[in-house]
């Protein structure tokens, strides 16, 4: 039997023995516990690496070699995983831009961290990818590795580049609008400007208050003015019209603007902005005031050519009788002066139809290519004469100016007109200036005055040093029977007329006035260059007269074709006269080789006086025809008489005027 002490130490060694044994079946379990954990976590790891929705490309460190893809940088680039792992990546031509060489893989070597927003990749059917690259290096198992990150961006890419284009779009439609556009916080501050604002109100900037504050005051305000429209839309979240505003602007002159605000909302309702637009109206509302005048002149001139019939057929009358009556008083009898009274007042009648007719712009009109200039001299001594003596004419033409197309007769009727008004605006002594120049407008300066035209233009100026006018006074001078004058002193047609000549004629007509520093008149009136210009006729001292030559009167006023059959034989000629188209065409088949000249009415009954004369002359083709009427322009010319070379007299006449036009009409090849 083993001894005592032996036997203890062998228990010892057993139970030595028995903890080692277990210590080792301990350590093998937490052995293979940690193997099974490694194990799973690459296990989890692969999974993440080939479900990962990015690619991922893992590089060796040192010698720049892909050692594994996943499969999503696959699909994306359409290569095969033979064809990139195993390969170096500058051999992957897909990743030349990031490793051209080996030289260029050190940045990769070199950086614990790169990032690429925006690299450029193209697949292997050569399709463009846009991708987002990061690298990291890691250390695994001692060496070290680079994990290349690669997400597709392209789809992201497109939407940023819809969405840049889009907002270019927009922005560019914003620049090129003819309305300015100015987006505004809940602060009143401007966040956005488009083009035209900003050539609008060049001082405001973004940052700033609304134009509100700075644009429309003067100086700028403080607070928000009472009817801010952009105040209100921020208040109620509702459109609002502002009134309209006024705006000295940087070049000179005061604009006239219209504010429509807007809200945006959030997704709750709350007005997070305010879209404020607006429009330059200047140019609408001096529209606007040119068409209300302009329906005003229809109204008066409506009114005027409904009367100027029957009221210039009576005047016909009573000049002619009057003339005849003259011829058969002696001079120095008291009856002849009373019956010279009687013609002045008809004549003054007809002058005031005639103003009637030129502002509504009726008048019958005879234009011809002039010299301005001379027909301007011409009337110097009669207008200084008209003047007066305290009053200094001065005249101030530019030599070689082109010349117009008009009526001198409407010249005459300006000048007299201004003349009159400026001779009245002077108190005592004073001057009065009638000067022409040569006027060229471009579209800079039509787009920044209304009712302007580019071209060449001659102008006629008419300038005093009188009292002058006030803006109010200013902005009524053109209209129907408005007057400044005392009672009694003015009809309020002069300026009515001088407008509705200029009109007549496509031009323009600005005023320049202030109180105590006089008024200047300015027309501008079309050039006609090389053009044949006709010098006006002078009057002939004597009145023409016939000699026996037949004359054919065509008259639906009984009256009018008593007096007209008169003054003819008085003048020396013999005289058929009917008083309806169907009694002239009968007159004229009886005595067709008789008859010189057929005078005829316009407008008649049955048959107007443009149809009977091609009835006429369709029977004797050689026949001459003197058209006459009492009707307004736009009457005549619808019959087709007021076309060139068209001989044409306007009622009322004297017997002067009659006989001038019955030797021109006898006359005419």
């Amino acid at each position: 039997m083993p001894e005592k002490g032996n036997e203890h130490q062998i228990l010892l060694a057993n139970a030595e023995l028995k903890r080692q044994v277990a210590l080792l079946e301990k350590t093998l379990l937490e052995k293979d516990s940690a193997l099974a954990t490694l194990q799973d976590s690459e296990k989890r790891y692969r999974r993440l690496f080939e479900s990962a929705k990015d690619g991922i490309l893992i590089l060796d460190a040192d010698s720049g070699k892909v050692v594994d893809v996943n499969p999503f940088l696959i699909r994306l680039l359409g290569y095969s995983y033979e064809e990139i792992c195993g390969k170096y990546i500058w051999e992957v031509g897909k990743f030349k831009d990031i490793a051209a060489s080996r030289e260029a893989f050190r940045v990769l070597q070199d950086n614990e961290y790169i990032r690429y927003e925006d690299l450029p990749l193209k697949a292997c059917d050569g399709k463009p990818i846009s991708v987002e690259f990061v690298s990291n290096v890691y250390l695994v198992d001692g060496g070290k590795v680079i994990q290349c990150n690669i997400r597709d961006i392209t789809a992201r890419k497109r939407v940023e580049k819809a969405l840049a284009e889009s907002e270019a779009k927009t922005r560019s439609i914003l620049d090129n609008i003819a309305i300015g556009v100015a987006l505004i916080n809940p602060e009143m501050e401007l966040l956005e400007l488009n083009r035209q604002m900003r050539e609008w109100f060049p001082a405001i900037d973004l940052g700033q208050r609304s134009i509100c504050y700075h644009a429309f005051n003067e100086p700028p305000l403080d607070a928000v003015c009472d009817d801010c429209p952009t105040q209100k839309t921020l208040r109620d979240g509702l459109v609002h019209e502002g009134t309209t505003k006024k705006h000295q602007t940087h070049r000179g002159g005061v604009r006239n603007y219209r504010i429509v605000s807007s809200p945006i909302l959030s997704s709750s309702g709350e007005v997070e902005a305010v879209i404020e637009l607006v429009e330059d109206i200047t140019e609408k509302l001096s529209l606007e005031s040119q068409f209300r005048q302009s329906q005003k002149m229809e109204a008066v001139g409506l009114l005027a050519g409904g009367v100027a019939h029957d009221y210039n057929n009576m005047l016909s009358v009573i000049l002619g009788q009057t003339e005849l009556a003259m011829n058969k008083v002696d001079p120095d009898q008291p009856l002849h002066a009373n019956l010279e009274e009687i013609f002045k007042a008809a004549q003054r009648s007809t002058d005031i139809t005639r103003q009637l007719l030129a502002f509504a712009r009726k008048q019958t009109i005879m234009p011809v290519v002039f010299d301005l200039n001379q027909n301007v001299e011409s009337m110097i001594t009669m207008l200084r004469r008209l003047m007066g003596e305290d009053i200094d004419l001065a005249w101030l033409p530019e030599k070689g100016l082109c010349p117009v197309m008009m009526d001198p007769v409407q010249v005459n009727q300006i000048l007299a007109n201004l003349c009159v008004n400026a001779r009245d605006a002077i108190d005592d002594v004073g001057k009065v200036t009638i000067e022409t120049e040569y006027a060229y407008f471009d579209e800079a300066y039509c787009a920044q005055h209304a009712g302007f035209l580019v071209g060449d233009y001659v102008l006629l100026a008419v300038s005093d040093d009188g009292y002058g006018m006030d803006k109010e006074t200013l902005g009524q001078i053109f209209e129907p029977f408005f007057t400044s004058k005392e009672l009694g002193h003015g009809t309020g047609l002069g300026l009515s007329t001088v407008y509705g000549i200029v009109k007549q004629n496509n031009g323009f007509i600005n005023v320049y006035s202030e109180p105590g520093k006089g008024t200047t008149f300015r027309i501008y009136l079309p050039r006609y260059a090389d053009q044949a210009v006709v010098s006006p006729r002078g009057k002939k001292a004597q009145i023409p007269r016939g000699h026996g030559e037949t004359v054919l009167v065509v008259e639906d006023e009984p009256a009018i074709l008593t007096v007209e059959k008169m003054m003819l034989e008085e003048l020396g000629y013999r005289v058929l006269v009917a008083g309806a188209p169907g009694e002239a065409v009968a007159l004229f088949e009886e005595h067709a080789c008789e008859i010189h000249l057929v005078i005829t009415d316009v407008v008649m009954p049955d048959m107007n006086g443009r149809d009977l004369a091609k009835r006429l002359l369709s029977l004797y083709p050689g026949v001459k025809i003197l058209f006459m009427s009492g009707y307004t322009a736009d009457v005549i010319a619808h019959r087709g008489v007021l076309d060139e070379g068209v001989n044409f007299i306007q009622k009322p006449f004297s017997m002067k005027d009659l006989a001038v036009k019955v030797q021109e009409a006898l006359l005419d090849r």
